[in-house]
């Protein structure tokens, strides 16, 4: 008898460990992506190609539900990763009201980071809803670029130097117009 008691408290024990362990982050989405993943709805999804980027294709992406008419639109990051074991595509999707923050951001980093020469090692980034992620590092008094197109994917870095962000820029500016 004293076995099973013990049994069940050490049960009981075990439970209320598990219980008070905080639950692991779900995965960060887009409105964009939520409103294509809904429920009840028939989602045709247009995509428009913008252009490429280091292997890196942009894309607007116009989501409409067939039998509300609602729409949204978004613009869609794909990078085909390619090891000697593997290849994966990366894809990240920004919502249309994260475009203009990630012009800013950019336009920040080539006006006021990259003429900087920070003593330290330094990160500056732009993070979007999805995980995506954009920025600069200083390592040995020389900025680099990047964009991260999945949050928790070291292969989906995309690097990029000044005349890169220079593209970017320009290929984020015909997609805004694109949005509309």
């Amino acid at each position: 008898m004293r076995r099973v008691i013990l049994f069940v408290v050490l049960c009981i024990a075990g439970l209320s460990a598990l219980a008070q362990q905080p639950k692991v982050k779900e995965q960060e989405t887009s409105n964009a992506e939520k409103f294509s993943d809904r429920s009840g709805s028939l989602i045709q999804k247009e995509f428009i190609e913008v252009g490429q980027l280091k292997k890196c294709e942009l894309k607007v992406i116009h989501y409409t539900d067939l039998i509300s008419t609602q729409k949204t639109s978004a613009l869609k990051f794909e990078y085909e990763y390619k090891s000697s074991y593997t290849s994966d595509t990366k894809a990240a999707v920004l919502d249309a009201d994260e475009i203009d923050g990630l012009i800013k951001s950019i336009k920040l980093i080539q006006e006021k980071i990259y003429p900087s020469n920070p003593p330290n090692y330094t990160e500056v980034s732009f993070k979007s809803r999805s995980g995506f992620e954009a920025g600069c590092f200083s390592s040995k008094n020389n900025w680099s670029a990047y964009m991260k197109l999945e949050k928790f994917d070291s292969n989906s870095f995309v690097f990029m130097d000044k005349e890169d962000l220079i593209k970017l820029l320009s290929l984020l500016e015909q997609a805004k117009s694109l949005l509309k």
